[in-house]
């Protein structure tokens, strides 16, 4: 039998005529494949015909889906302080702190469920939970339309959170179960922008919402955005229903065929992660608490997280200063706007620098953001000065890059992934519930002395913490010999069982 030409490794090549044929392992290769490999993977000039199809079906399917789902939970999200700069504030007589408080509860709900969260959708099909999640924030954001006071608010708002808390993790710990590592940083990339996007398409909403729809039917322009952002909530948490895919161990979606879900596990070996196995146990946890991983990524991306809260009092400076409704709501937008292109820029660069650690990457939007946050923290009479810092606080967000380099570091076990993701945003989220209470008061605005100098310390301490994970990674490649499968994404053609064992022992 001639020898296939193909990027799989050797123990998928060695296959009968008729399997080949079944799973399509021809590549056609020409100019066009050579041009997508320049712009976008670049592994795609190599990949067989039926690969590029799978990657192709969950780029429009999954990806698809799973972005606008974020998209929305981030206009949600920021849907609080738009309503509170268009109004809200007055008609429910919120006074003193009671606004950050809403924050507060969001948060400490958030934190709770983060690490139960990746461990849930081992045991529940991701498809079902998801989409029950968006249908619950959905229903809670309509809710939020009839709030009557400050203390009904607290309560949505903690319901809200429940259901919204579930996406970041999952989505992430399933786009890591599925793409390769010349894919998985551009694909968290293009997710992750939804985010940004809803809160500037929030903006600009309630800024149209203000104008056109305040006091029609007697109901106020701020509640008009709940009802709004309710309505296009719900039935898009039913899509995910269908576009979800789970992982590629147990997926039944509909838009997979059989060859396909086959060829989905083979990517999965390929790329040096085990197969999700889904136990739940005290070793797993153990094993991670072990690990100097959960050490340093864990309060790591806490102190990174709380490094980008500039952005959020931003409202309430031109809110403070006299700015229009409008440009309270405008401005803000913009920031986001800012915001997308960089990170996508980022996750490119990282993608397509395979031989180089993503950390590095991530090393210089940190140090650009010392710029920013420092002219915060030292508040210079310039308005216009302090209204770029606030413009450009979304060029310093690496988040997608730090988990496409989390699920590098950790993806030889799913469960250990799982874990490590659930933490890092756990305690984030745990820091995010009180800190801001304590450094953002709202009866220190809109100087924010505290929060702002905390805001400085802490990119200052990221730089330092990512030179430091560099180091730990170098050290721990170095200590098993070379480097890791996932960061090659190159499988080694003699490689037997028992060295990935010794390997993954060694991880």
């Amino acid at each position: 039998m001639a020898a296939i030409e193909t990027d799989l490794p050797p123990a998928t090549v060695l296959l009968d005529a008729d399997r080949q044929s079944y799973i399509g392992l021809t590549s056609k290769k020409g100019r066009w494949q050579k041009f997508v490999s320049f712009i976008w993977d670049s592994d795609y000039y190599e990949k067989s015909d039926a690969e590029r199809m799978l990657v192709f079906k969950l780029d429009c399917f999954m990806l698809s889906a799973m972005t606008i789902g974020w998209w929305l939970k981030n206009l949600d999200q920021n849907n609080l302080a738009n309503a509170y700069v268009s109004g809200m504030k007055e008609d429910l007589h919120i006074n003193a702190n009671q606004y950050t408080y809403m924050g507060t509860i969001y948060n400490a709900v958030v934190a709770a469920m983060q690490i139960p969260s990746s461990f849930i959708v081992m045991k529940v099909r991701p498809s079902w939970f998801l989409a029950a999640c968006e249908i619950g924030w959905g229903i809670f954001t309509f809710a939020q339309a009839g709030a009557q006071s400050y203390q009904a608010m607290y309560g949505f708002r903690f319901c809200v959170a429940l259901f919204e808390s579930f996406y970041y993790p999952i989505g992430f710990f399933i786009l890591g179960s599925w793409y390769t590592r010349p894919e998985l940083a551009k694909r968290i990339g293009l997710w992750f922008v939804a985010g940004p996007a809803g809160s500037a398409f929030s903006g600009f909403l309630q800024a149209a919402i203000y104008k056109n729809l305040d006091g029609l039917h007697g109901i106020a322009g701020w509640r008009w955005l709940y009802i709004v952002c309710g309505i296009m909530t719900v039935p898009c948490g039913v899509t995910l229903l269908w576009f979800v895919p789970d992982f590629p161990e147990n997926t039944k979606v509909w838009y997979l065929t059989e060859e396909q879900k086959v060829l989905a596990k083979e990517r999965v070996a390929r790329n040096g992660a085990q197969a999700m196995k889904g136990d739940i146990n005290g070793r797993v946890i153990l094993s991670a608490l072990k690990d100097w991983k959960f050490w340093i990524l864990v309060p790591f991306y806490c102190i990174y997280g709380f490094a980008v809260q500039n952005g959020t009092q931003f409202g309430v400076y031109l809110k403070a200063y006299k700015y229009s409704v409008t440009l309270r709501n405008v401005l803000p937008s913009l920031m986001y706007i800012i915001q997308i292109p960089c990170i996508l820029i980022y996750c490119y660069i990282s993608d397509r620098t395979t031989r180089i650690s993503r950390g590095w990457i991530m090393l210089g939007p940190l140090v650009w953001g010392i710029f920013p946050t420092a002219i915060l923290a030292f508040w210079p009479s310039s308005n216009s000065l302090r209204v770029f810092a606030f413009m450009v606080n979304g060029s310093l967000y690496i988040t997608p890059v730090f988990y496409a380099w989390v699920s590098e570091m950790c993806g030889h076990k799913k469960e250990l992934r799982a874990f490590i993701t659930g933490s890092t945003s756990c305690l984030f989220y745990t820091f995010n519930a009180w800190l801001p209470a304590i450094v953002f008061l709202q009866t220190d605005g809109p100087r924010f002395k505290k929060g702002f100098r905390t805001t400085f310390a802490c990119t200052v301490t990221s730089v330092a913490f990512v030179l430091l994970i560099i180091y730990m990674r170098r050290r721990e490649v170095q200590k098993i010999g070379g480097e890791s499968p996932i960061e090659k994404n190159q499988p080694s053609a003699t490689a037997r069982p028992e060295q990935d064992e010794d390997i993954e022992a060694k991880l």
